[in-house]
């Protein structure tokens, strides 16, 4: 089976999730007898384009004519790699872009879809996608019976997702420019909105916080223990809505969701639509004044205490610890 795998930029550089889903295509493609191929599109860096050739990849289709996030032009040149590489399967990651795209091509393409992907397809016999239903409480097994087949996946949903096995820039990089028809969206100015920090998406580490800190003004040592951590920053749903963080850090089920290595939750009693954007972490630590708070039932790790106390000791305590390794 060939794979073709779409891969997002950020700033110039190849996004984080897209290494994943490389290395995902990549397997799948292994395991099928196919070969794997990446479409990626606007100003990347050359080496950014060299280092996914390290990552099972044949070959690498970039179209720079694409600048902006134009989901019409997407859709076309994702169906034309398509048809240049004969792929059967294509691999989106689960993020902002994929979501616009992966519909559309779907569509085109008359190609059946699962979105949020969490395991590698069984592919034995019939095609089958494992991902999560019902806010994560259940998982679902998904057949695709179309002979094309196109797949979304979460970022972080897999261990050891990101593995090189190959040379840097084995891959055959080649300029892609088919006929895409005029640009539906231009994009006259763009302003991050997490700023300079770590991609929560795509984050292996968060510290998050509630209405536990008691205002804005407390948030500096989460920012501390982040940073010293080399976490990003989230926040409950009554944080971003009262304006203590911004909407882009807050996690949960009417936010982002996401599936960090480990999820540090400080002052966050755990209501359901909390955990719905979190119960994929793999490690949730707990620190609450409420031995009775529902997040305790979730956590693998919990401190009973408060978070002007435990806090600052983690800062020291991972200081030290830093400082011994050097």
């Amino acid at each position: 089976m060939n794979v073709l795998v779409f891969a997002e930029s950020d700033n110039g550089k190849v996004a984080k999730a897209a290494f994943e889903a490389a290395t995902y295509g990549a397997k799948v493609a292994s395991t099928t007898g196919g070969t794997a191929a990446v479409v990626t599109y606007g100003n990347l860096d050359q080496a950014g384009l060299n280092e996914l050739a390290s990552y099972g990849i044949s070959k690498i289709l970039h179209c720079a004519a694409i600048t902006d996030l134009d989901p019409s032009q997407l859709t076309k040149l994702t169906i034309a790699a398509a048809e240049e590489t004969s792929a059967e399967l294509i691999v989106f990651s689960h993020d902002y872009t994929g979501k616009s795209i992966a519909p559309l091509v779907s569509a085109k393409m008359k190609a059946g879809m699962v979105a949020g992907a969490i395991d590698y397809p069984e592919t034995g016999g019939d095609f089958i996608v494992k991902t999560n239903v019902f806010s994560g409480k259940a998982f679902a097994q998904v057949k695709i019976k179309t002979d094309k087949k196109i797949i979304t996946l979460i970022p972080n949903a897999i261990p050891n997702a990101i593995s090189k096995v190959k040379a840097e820039g084995a891959a055959d990089v080649s300029a892609f420019s088919p006929e895409l028809g005029a640009q539906s969206v231009k994009v006259k100015d763009f302003k991050s909105e997490g700023g300079e920090g770590i991609n929560l998406t795509e984050a292996e580490l968060v510290v998050s916080a509630g209405r536990g800190l008691k205002g804005p003004e407390n948030w500096t040592m989460i920012e501390e223990l982040a940073k010293e951590l080399g976490a990003a920053t989230a926040c409950s749903r009554p944080v971003s809505d009262i304006g203590w963080r911004p909407h882009h850090e807050h996690v949960g089920q009417t936010g982002i969701a996401i599936r960090p290595n480990l999820y540090i939750a400080i002052g966050i009693s755990g209501a359901i639509q909390h955990l719905a954007g979190v119960n994929g972490s793999k490690v949730i630590v707990v620190i609450n004044t409420d031995k009775e708070a529902p997040f305790f039932k979730a956590a693998d790790y919990g401190v009973v205490g408060d978070a002007f106390v435990v806090v600052p000791k983690m800062i020291e305590a991972v200081k030290a610890f830093k400082a011994g390794q050097a």
